[in-house]
């Protein structure tokens, strides 16, 4: 089965560290993150991957030019100029079957072959891979109703989101909705499918997950990596 790993973004909230890696090369302890998404992707039988290419993207092309590919056979398109999180799939050549297509600064736990069994047996077009996501709010929050009255209060709140995992599983269907060398999210592309009447699943999971996208992340992923190593790689 084909994979896609999206390694085009600048990172720059991750900054400095992405002014001279791309996102996907910034280590977690002694190996970059794709890395680590690779040997999850062989183990899961996973044979060939496709990895867009944008900002630094020479780097990454570089790193697997003489190193260890995990048994993968692995690809590249490069963007001319950024197309988004989902435009740049229409550079990809092939895509003629279900195929897995994720970010590339995923730490996760995620039992990719239940997500494509989910997929499968749900009929969809596209999957996405769900969690649950806490949002703690470090104030006293108001309920305010009619002319100014207070009407509850809640001390420093936990809020719960189900939000996408940034890991989804595409029908070749799917394909029809994007335009070559046009720019396109992710979410503009999942609204899109929905208003030409496309079926979209989504798969819950309570995995390990973290993106390192912001610093703080980044610094809970180094932690939690080194805390569960045996969890992420199955050793």
């Amino acid at each position: 089965m084909k994979a896609v790993i999206l390694a085009g973004g600048r990172g720059t909230r991750l900054a400095p560290y992405t002014t001279v890696f791309p996102k996907p090369l910034v280590p977690i302890d002694d190996r970059p993150i794709v890395d680590i998404i690779l040997e999850q992707l062989s183990r899961h039988g996973f044979t060939n991957v496709t990895i867009s290419l944008g900002h630094l993207g020479h780097l990454i092309k570089a790193y697997y030019a003489t190193g260890d590919g995990h048994g993968l056979t692995i690809d590249y398109v490069t963007e001319k100029d950024p197309l988004g999180t989902a435009g740049s799939l229409a550079l990809i050549q092939g895509l003629d079957s279900t195929f897995l297509v994720m970010n590339g600064d995923i730490l996760t736990t995620l039992e990719y072959r239940a997500l494509i069994e989910h997929h499968r047996s749900s009929g969809a077009a596209l999957t996405i891979a769900g969690h649950v996501k806490e949002v703690s709010i470090d104030l006293g929050v108001l309920e305010i109703g009619d002319g100014g009255l207070l009407t509850g209060y809640r001390e420093k709140p936990v809020e719960t989101f189900p939000v996408s995992m940034g890991i989804y599983v595409y029908e070749p269907r799917m394909m029809r909705h994007l335009v070559p060398g046009e720019y396109l999210d992710f979410p503009a592309l999942v609204l899109r499918a929905l208003a030409a009447g496309e079926k979209i699943s989504v798969c819950r999971s309570d995995a390990l997950w973290l993106d390192i996208g912001r610093r703080e992340d980044y610094e809970e992923a180094q932690r939690l990596f080194c805390e569960k190593r045996e969890q992420f790689l199955g050793a």
